[in-house]
């Protein structure tokens, strides 16, 4: 048991998450759908899959808040890591520094959605309980666990402002980035959304779509509509793509069957097709009020296909089902011309090391202003009409 210094409150530890009962971990995430990517099915198939694990170095260190009658409360999706990748909120020069320090920074703690840089709640708490108590058991809970497993810190990734803050006052160090979300306005269709655009940009905008499906078909598929050859088509689309860009990908294929016997209600593919065969796919999951764009592909090169699939398909399902968001994925300012507008995002970082923790400290103090800058004249690009 850990402590977790908060009355009524016992933080406990979960090595492996079927462990855990399902409907317990997900009646802290309302249902496990409002957000899939701390939901108990998607962390599962992770498990499961062997996706995250010792060989994988990402080893499960779940943390479970019990009130005083021994009923979940709280948890806290936490691993124990061996390297930094995977993450998306680099630090790779705070490692460096303490290693010419003479200290080592692996293990550290990862509160974290694995390989998904996708915003959402972290500090999970079951409705209708203090959120402030048992975030705060949680996050001293994971300073108590560092210690006993000799990691040099804590990070807490991709989570929700008001979390940040939380945690704030625990000790952990904010800090922000930048990603391109799309914000549904109400609009009726996609030529609604074209509207809102300036002239030259809704003519753009056109042209890429009517060019990137002059010899091609689209299929959406959902749920059970995706066979396991649609899926042996997207992961070979994924490898390719994971093997360009990370060098390494970091999920198997034996993962994507675990996701769509899980949850495949909730998993959306778009699949390009050429004299009907599949030459390009993309992979979405659907929560509650957000689409989330999450990996894509292809077999054949076709200009424009790329915005097609991962933007321009994503901007139309979610207005056609009333969704307010669409994330879709980390980085790309091409995003911000094709209508997806600059937002922050937020981690919180504890440091046990005092050197390294000033250092850092310092580092974000000048990094956070700098990052509500780049926003600020990134929303001057967007493509949006401006108003007189």
């Amino acid at each position: 048991m850990v402590d977790g210094s908060a009355a009524r409150v016992d933080i406990r530890l979960a090595t492996a998450l079927d462990t855990v009962s399902r409907a317990d971990w997900d009646a802290l995430c309302a249902g496990g759908r409002d957000n899939p990517f701390v939901c108990y099915d998607f962390l599962a198939a992770l498990e499961t899959s062997g996706c995250v694990g010792e060989r994988a170095g990402w080893t499960p260190l779940h943390l479970l808040a019990h009130d005083g009658g021994g009923r979940l409360v709280g948890a806290m999706p936490l691993y124990a890591k061996s390297h930094s990748y995977g993450e998306y909120v680099f630090d790779h020069a705070w490692a460096d520094a303490l290693h010419r320090a003479g200290g080592d920074y692996y293990p550290k703690l990862q509160c974290a959605a694995p390989f998904t840089p996708v915003t959402g709640p972290r500090l999970l708490v079951r409705e209708g309980e203090d959120r402030a108590q048992i975030g705060a058991a949680l996050a001293a809970g994971a300073i108590n666990l560092a210690g006993q497993a000799g990691a040099s810190s804590v990070h807490v990734t991709f989570c929700e402002e008001s979390e940040q803050r939380l945690l704030g006052a625990r000790g952990f160090l904010a800090r922000t980035g930048v990603q391109f979300h799309w914000k549904n306005e109400g609009y009726a269709d996609f030529h609604g959304f074209l509207a809102a655009l300036s002239s030259n940009k809704r003519k753009n905008i056109r042209k890429e779509r009517a060019r990137a499906v002059e010899e091609l078909s689209i299929r959406r598929l959902r749920g059970a509509d995706i066979t396991e050859r649609d899926w042996d088509f997207f992961f070979r689309c994924y490898m390719d793509t994971g093997a360009r860009k990370w060098g390494s990908p970091y999920l198997n294929r034996a993962f994507f069957s675990e996701l769509a016997a899980r949850m495949g209600d909730v998993c959306l593919l778009f699949v390009a097709e050429q004299d009907g065969a599949p030459i390009a796919s993309a992979l979405n999951l659907i929560g509650r009020d957000t689409l989330y764009g999450r990996y894509w592909g292809c077999t054949q090169n076709v200009p424009f296909l790329h915005f097609e699939l991962c933007y321009y398909q994503a901007i139309d399902f979610a207005i056609e089902h009333g969704l307010a968001r669409v994330e879709a994925g980390a980085q790309g300012e091409h995003k911000l011309l094709r209508g997806y507008e600059p937002v922050p995002t937020f981690s919180a970082h504890w440091i046990a090391h005092p050197g390294l923790r000033t250092a850092v400290a310092h580092f974000l103090e000048r990094e956070r202003p700098a990052v509500a800058e780049e926003i600020e004249q990134l929303e001057e690009h967007t493509p949006f009409k401006k108003g007189d």
